[in-house]
């Protein structure tokens, strides 16, 4: 996720009114890890999320 300006993400709670404000909250309940990139044009969110267990990997 990215977008053109340059202050820094917050976390919050949107209420059921709220038409936006729930993407970080998400991304923060979902990922492992996560934070801001800043470049030339504005920010990126980046996230790490876990991978699902190959079976493979599976204990025998």
């Amino acid at each position: 996720m990215s977008d053109a300006s340059s202050t820094a993400p917050h976390l919050r709670r949107a209420t059921s009114a709220d038409e936006g404000g729930r993407g970080l909250f998400l991304i923060a309940q979902l990922a492992q890890h996560w934070g801001t990139r800043y470049g030339p044009h504005g920010k990126t969110i980046w996230a790490e999320l876990p991978l699902p267990d190959s079976p493979d990997d599976a204990p025998v």
